[in-house]
């Protein structure tokens, strides 16, 4: 086993672990990482970006288990339970059809860092303008969501079919023009996270899987739990950090992330392209 391969494997998972459900784009922050690690061959790095977000997943499964389990043991009898099933189902399919037309033109087009710096600034600023606005909540908890409330928030979670413009960011913030609160849309958003990334990242090794070999089974293990573990402390630590603080902060981030890339890029500082 190369040591060297496995720590990038590692640094990998924990950087889709602290960034997926943070409105600042796991995918952006994969593409770039990938770049500057030099971490595998394309295809090959592809199916594992996308295959480490089931660790992601799988915290979020970990952290609302009691939740979900009480969802689908009483899914049968009107109540919070069948609706939030009901709510999840509807929000993924608009991401999940749109994924399965557009995705592979997507993939050839924008998937590359300085496409990512871009999206990163744009979603930093409309941020900043999501924040200004007069925020008037009409959906206080998770319970309180309707059909209608989730299918617009699955709408707004297309725009992440954008690298760079994160997941999260786009469900979270599209809550808030929703009438969400901040807890609720940042809760939706992490369970909306299980039938997207699950679907997506089990189909993705399906599809893929003539290019992996046994060989491959560590890497993907230690990216697997790496994202796991960093993804559970991101997710309470959102949660705590909402209560009290809007996201601003992170679309500072992203502004000042992406004009480091667009920066390193065209002063030939890192060779993008390469």
């Amino acid at each position: 086993m190369d040591i060297i391969l496995l720590c990038k494997a590692l640094l990998m998972g924990v950087v889709e672990g602290l960034t997926e459900f943070l409105p600042i784009s796991s995918t952006g922050h994969l593409i770039l990482a990938g770049h500057l690690l030099g971490f595998l061959d394309k295809e090959k790095r592809d199916v594992f970006e996308i295959f480490i977000q089931l660790g992601a997943m799988l915290a979020v499964v970990w952290e609302y288990r009691a939740r979900l389990a009480g969802a689908i043991l009483h899914a049968r009898e009107p109540g919070p339970g069948r609706r939030l099933l009901v709510n999840l189902a509807v929000a993924a399919v608009p991401a999940l059809a749109l994924g399965k037309l557009l995705g592979e033109q997507i993939k050839a087009v924008l998937f590359n860092p300085v496409a990512v710096a871009i999206a990163f600034i744009v979603g930093g600023f409309v941020i900043l303008w999501a924040e200004k606005r007069e925020h008037r909540v009409t959906v206080q908890t998770l319970d309180d969501l309707g059909p209608l409330d989730a299918l617009k928030v699955g709408l707004a979670q297309c725009l992440a079919l954008i690298p760079g413009t994160s997941r999260s960011g786009s469900t979270i913030i599209g809550g808030l023009f929703f009438g969400l609160s901040r807890r609720a849309a940042t809760e939706f958003s992490f369970l909306l996270g299980i039938p997207v990334l699950g679907t997506a990242s089990l189909y993705s090794v399906y599809k893929h899987r003539h290019a992996l070999g046994s060989e491959d089974v560590a890497l993907f293990a230690a990216g697997f739990v790496a994202s796991f573990v960093f993804a559970l402390i991101a997710v309470r630590a959102l949660l705590r950090f909402v209560a009290n603080h809007d996201f601003v902060p992170f679309a500072w981030y992203r502004i000042g992330f992406g004009l480091l890339v667009l920066a390193t890029a065209y002063s030939g500082l890192v060779n993008w392209s390469a």
